[in-house]
């Protein structure tokens, strides 16, 4: 039996028209190919639970994004997936019809690849926060992504400097457990919507 959530029904009716259809088929083939998978809402937008968090779908105005959790250490193996805050929010691009999506055959492999990630229990390797002689800050795609589907909370981490985007990279990653980075996402991304930086309750008004 499918373990849906009515909130995702709920998501899905009040898409936009073009996105509506690409929602459904998403959530079709996850459902085929994981039956035991889980749905829920996080961050406002849906999520596919299988042993820990799998993957995420959102609709937009203009398009709708996909992505994988562990999506940067998948193999790819058909090479279409793109690195998630690059040039779109999800791993395949600005979804804008059907026609933008890979096969079945291919989003099937995928899936049970995911699903084989969490199986074994696989962690999202942790990332330097700085290149040697620059300032850049490396942000994890699943931050990013996180982030990203909230234009309050992008504006303010995109306006941020270098220190207080580290903050917030560092804190999450450095979370041992995966309910914990998850729970620190969350905040993290509800106190960029509110214009706050990781330290905010120590800073001086």
């Amino acid at each position: 039996m499918a373990k849906t959530d009515k909130r995702i029904d709920t998501y899905i009716g009040k898409a936009q028209p073009f996105a509506q259809p690409i929602l459904n088929h998403l959530r079709s083939i996850i459902h085929t190919t994981c039956p035991d998978v889980q749905e829920t809402m996080k961050w406002s937008f849906p999520h596919f639970d299988y042993k820990g968090i799998m993957c995420s779908m959102a609709g937009f105005k203009a398009h709708c994004a996909f992505t994988f959790w562990k999506g940067s250490v998948m193999k790819d193996t058909h090479k279409v997936m793109e690195k998630v805050g690059q040039t779109a929010m999800g791993q395949f691009g600005k979804i804008t019809s059907m026609e933008d999506l890979p096969s079945e055959k291919v989003l099937t492999e995928y899936i049970k690849e995911a699903m084989k990630l969490n199986e074994e229990g696989t962690k999202i390797p942790r990332r330097k926060t700085t290149k040697p002689g620059t300032k850049t800050v490396e942000i994890p795609d699943y931050m990013m992504a996180a982030i990203r589907k909230n234009s309050k909370s992008l504006e303010t981490f995109e306006n941020f400097p270098y220190s207080k985007k580290k903050d917030y990279v560092e804190w999450i990653s450095e979370a041992k457990q995966e309910a914990t980075r998850e729970k620190r996402l969350g905040t993290t991304v509800e106190w960029l919507a509110e214009g706050k930086s990781r330290n905010w309750k120590y800073e001086k008004c």
